[in-house]
């Protein structure tokens, strides 16, 4: 896997001006002189020579046992979702340090997930959340802000009615509506060249809010739909942008999520059926793949891909107040 070039120790400005003119990776900066990275970067001479006298001392990137592996992935802290059954599958909710997708025919409720995750990550801690920050980024229009501000409004006063002891009656000072609407950060992509824009911004966006746990992509294939017909220049894009996610996931401790429509493959002899779109090997790289789907009037969940858990199929309702499990008494007498 290719390092990013966040993890060198350089200042939030220079990494910036790198990866606004382009250059992501360690490997994008190899045999590069010190004038043509100052004119291609448009960084001073001496920052030029200072960056590539970081990559010439040829620190190794940090390396683990596998011990230490498994005992990371037992550390790591999961978003809740609000759907127990969901959480329960998933070994707590959304994980963080990992890529989750989450796909479906429109209306099935990805956006209402992808806003419920935005207002769950900021839970305080001694709820059971994280404690974070939420960067949103909508390519179609999706964040409606008159919803969020519905779904916070639930959230808050769930957590209101379970306080208990003195250290989540002061938590539940700050959170609130309007602190939940000021730690969401929002930002509007209409085509595939802003949003490439905003992820070479991302690492110095990340580094001035450390606190951001949640990175949301609703809509990742709204904006490369006019490269359909140029597949090389789309497939080239979309595995940068893969690689990007998969850096800022581990190397930030944040949950990335994306959202992905439906397509239909053609399968010959007239058969044809529903897959995601952006193709395999899209899918190949992402940690975790959500099928949101429906069975006659019933709103299911399906983990399609994991690593680490089962392929399971869990059922949920978009409610008033958001992304919640099923009531089971109503359920069984719908049957």
């Amino acid at each position: 896997m290719q390092r990013p070039l966040s993890t060198l120790p350089l200042s939030s400005a220079v990494k910036a001006k790198l990866v606004t003119a382009g250059f992501h990776f360690i490997s994008d900066l190899m045999n590069l002189k010190a004038p043509q990275l100052s004119r291609e970067a448009g960084v001073s001479q001496q920052e030029a020579m200072a960056v590539l006298a970081e990559l010439e001392q040829g620190v190794p990137p940090p390396s683990m046992s596998a011990l230490q592996l498994l005992q990371k992935e037992a550390e790591l802290q999961s978003i809740i979702t609000f759907c127990s059954s969901l959480d329960g599958a998933l070994g707590g909710g959304v994980p963080l340090g990992k890529t989750t997708e989450i796909y479906g025919v429109p209306g099935i409720g990805k956006t209402q997930l992808c806003l419920q995750l935005a207002v769950d990550v900021q839970v305080p801690q001694c709820f059971g959340g994280v404690g974070g920050e939420v960067i949103f980024m909508d390519t179609e229009g999706t964040f409606v802000l008159q919803r969020f501000a519905e779904l916070a409004a639930a959230a808050v006063t769930h957590c209101s009615l379970l306080a208990e002891d003195e250290e989540q009656r002061v938590a539940m000072e700050t959170f609130t509506v309007d602190t939940i609407l000021s730690n969401t950060y929002v930002v509007r992509c209409h085509d595939y060249v802003e949003l490439l824009a905003e992820l070479r911004l991302l690492p110095s966006i990340l580094a001035a809010r450390p606190k951001v746990r949640l990175l949301v992509m609703d809509g990742m294939a709204a904006p490369f739909r006019p490269l359909l017909d140029d597949l090389s220049a789309r497939t080239r894009h979309l595995g940068g942008v893969a690689l990007q996610l998969a850096a800022v996931a581990t190397g930030h401790d944040v949950a990335v999520v994306v959202t992905n429509q439906m397509t239909t493959r053609l399968l010959g002899g007239g058969r044809s059926r529903l897959v995601p779109a952006l193709g395999e090997l899209w899918g190949h790289a992402l940690n975790i793949r959500l099928h949101l789907h429906w069975e006659g009037s019933q709103r299911l969940a399906t983990i399609a891909k994991s690593p680490a858990h089962a392929n399971v199929t869990v059922q949920y309702q978009i409610s008033s107040d958001g992304f919640r499990d099923v009531d089971q008494s109503h359920a069984a007498g719908a049957k």
